[in-house]
């Protein structure tokens, strides 16, 4: 798992000034990343935690909506959250086109501006696993849950597909934050229960879904640096022949763990749903 964490060092992307700076997540074009790969998550996860009409619920790390919209169709009143307010004019769009509307505030998972028990779920699907601070970042969720409450995440897992892309880009990417812990460290369950402790009644399953392209290895790589904002921030600060080696060493993997036919590329994402009740 060494160098994991790096893709967020890219532009660190949690822990910064939110007044003064951006992060990599308003690089490239993650709404059409998201829609096209990953937004499949946010149904799941919502089913997953029961999510229900008059429920209040928050979605940490919300991106452009793919967790926090679905609530919204399920009849709850829903906060989506996020650090990165380059996303919320898309997720207004596309919350208007699923004919929903929710609230969105940005916020710092791991120092959330909400008050103790203030929502009946707390959701965050592959968002804030990235902020460097777990400990942080659990008690928070916790802390803005009610007793009784549910607290919903989605990890990826490193053994899985993410965890071996994240450590190939983190050889490219800067030095993470000092003190940060890679976000695949989420998709370990001994670490989730350490983090959370005996404040949540744990159910943790292993699950895959499936990213993909039309096209070949050349078209998934192709897509990820230009919709991907971490590595996009990556490749921002590479020499040519450096980008030219992350691009062969890229494509090896893709191609290796490619489990599509002709003309498609597929690619199997072990995650770690996590799922527990506040006492």
């Amino acid at each position: 798992m060494a160098g994991a964490g790096e893709v967020v060092a890219a532009g660190r992307a949690y822990g910064r000034d939110m007044e003064t700076t951006t992060t990599p997540w308003a690089l490239g074009d993650y709404h059409l990343f998201a829609k096209t790969l990953v937004w499949s998550l946010g149904p799941a996860l919502v089913e997953a935690t029961g999510i229900g009409p008059g429920d209040r619920v928050l979605d940490v790390a919300a991106g452009t909506g793919n967790v926090a919209i679905p609530a919204a169709q399920a009849g709850a009143h829903v906060v989506a959250s996020d650090l990165e307010p380059a996303q919320f004019e898309a997720g207004r769009l596309e919350a208007r086109g699923c004919g929903v509307e929710l609230e969105w505030v940005q916020a710092d998972a791991a120092a959330l501006p909400f008050g103790d028990g203030a929502f009946d779920v707390v959701t965050s699907a592959a968002g804030a696993i990235f902020a460097p601070d777990h400990q942080a970042v659990a008690d928070e969720l916790v802390r803005v849950c009610r007793p009784g409450g549910t607290v919903g995440m989605i990890a990826f897992t490193p053994e899985g597909m993410a965890g071996e892309f994240f450590e190939l880009i983190g050889r490219y990417a800067p030095p993470p934050e000092p003190g940060g812990l890679p976000p695949i460290l989420w998709g370990v369950e001994e670490h989730v229960r350490e983090r959370f402790g005996d404040r949540l009644d744990l159910r943790l399953e292993r699950r895959e879904y499936l990213e993909r392209i039309r096209g070949g290895p050349e078209a998934f790589l192709a897509f990820y640096k230009r919709t991907f904002g971490p590595l996009v921030a990556i490749y921002e600060h590479l020499d040519a022949k450096t980008a030219a080696e992350l691009d062969r060493t890229a494509l090896e993997f893709v191609d290796r763990r490619n489990t599509g036919g002709t003309g498609e590329t597929v690619l199997p994402v072990e995650y770690l749903l996590i799922v527990g009740r506040r006492r």
